[in-house]
């Protein structure tokens, strides 16, 4: 019988579009695998991006680090390029409160000489912290006022730090490689080729037609999907799956999280072929907050768990039954805990305190992206 408990398809999905009926290289070509980063790959040039821009004893330079790093998101993010970015002002052209960017064409497109992309909220409150720092108070113009050169030798830099190819770093590469996360997240054509700055295709009628409005609020949604996603909800991982084990009745898989978490599930080999997984597919595993095992102290626990985080309390909310804990692990993941109050009297942990999060692969429930 097909397991329900490892399924969760929307019974709603989006239409297929045949490669014929769509242009994609009127967008941008989708490269072979390997050929530009994938949405882990680029979760984990962003890290290494926000802990440069952290890692230094001196005001100034971290100031300047992050100068580069909103540079390196509104790329990651917006899909501009490097010009259009370093020809923003800030003070005109980004709406902390609309989340949007305005854009200027470095095309020579009458027709399309400025767009408006949306963001994020998270990125919105980021961008509008580092403008609020004293060193751009009196001239937040020079946010941007930075040599395209310097910046793409940072890029490169990051790129290298995360063992990636140079080349794979660069302002360009990041782009493509968010043109295509786009278009595997499902993001329609046009919305895709609106971000871009390029015209509108030429889709046939089996294809919906979108309007300027649809495909402003179709961006936003897809934008709060992603933040939500990428900014770890609870008892969420996001990854790519990096072994796929075939059994005669069930299959491991192990996917590897941005953060380079590895997470084992074992579902049933019905599921492995109704989700059509297979190795390099993006994918979201959750674990249910009572199948969450906790174990006080530092060293890691010698169990049968193949899941196992180490992380610090954060909250305990206590009841007469049970006792919910909110353990938060290195890369900024919640993990929620539920055990009987009994049990959480015998554990004796208190918030502050370092624990270990464990839970096995038959807890696991796969969510495809």
């Amino acid at each position: 019988m097909q397991s329900k408990r490892k399924v969760n398809q929307s019974r709603f999905a989006p239409k297929r579009v045949d490669s014929r009926e769509a242009n994609h290289g009127r967008i941008v070509s989708i490269p072979k695998e390997g050929q530009c980063l994938d949405a882990v790959q680029l979760g984990r040039l962003e890290q290494a991006f926000r802990k440069w821009a952290d890692d230094s004893p001196r005001e100034d330079v971290r100031n300047a680090r992050q100068r580069i790093l909103i540079i390196f998101l509104l790329i990651r993010f917006t899909g501009a390029k490097l010009n259009e970015v370093l020809a923003l002002n800030p003070v005109e052209d980004i709406d902390i409160k609309g989340n949007a960017v305005v854009l200027h064409n470095s095309d020579a497109d009458k027709d399309n000489k400025h767009r408006r992309v949306q963001i994020s909220e998270t990125l919105s409150k980021e961008i509008q912290a580092v403008l609020s720092k004293p060193f751009l108070q009196e001239s937040p113009l020079d946010l941007f006022d930075i040599d395209p050169g310097f910046v793409r030798r940072k890029f490169y830099e990051r790129a290298q730090d995360c063992g990636f190819p140079k080349r794979l770093g660069g302002p360009e590469m990041i782009r493509k490689a968010r043109a295509v996360e786009m278009m595997q997240g499902n993001l329609p054509l046009p919305a895709v080729q609106k971000m871009l700055g390029h015209s509108t295709p030429n889709l046939t009628s089996s294809y919906v037609s979108f309007s300027a409005d649809d495909i402003e609020q179709v961006t936003k949604l897809f934008m709060d999907r992603e933040a939500a996603r990428k900014t770890s909800a609870r008892n969420s991982f996001f990854g790519k799956i990096q072994a796929i084990q075939r059994g005669d009745i069930q299959s491991r898989v192990v996917l590897t999280t941005i953060s380079g978490y590895s997470i084992t599930t074992v579902i049933t080999n019905d599921s492995l072929e109704l989700l059509a997984l297979k190795e390099g597919r993006l994918i979201t595993a959750e674990v249910k907050a009572p199948w969450v095992i906790l174990h006080g102290g530092d060293e890691e626990p010698k169990c049968s768990a193949e899941n196992r985080f180490n992380g610090v309390v954060e909250r305990i909310s206590k009841g007469q039954v049970n006792t919910e804990y909110s353990v938060r692990i290195a890369d900024g993941t919640v993990l929620c805990a539920v055990v009987s109050t009994e049990s959480a009297q015998c554990l004796s942990i208190e918030p502050g305190e370092q624990v270990w999060a464990l839970f096995n692969c038959f807890s696991v429930v796969l969510h495809l992206e």
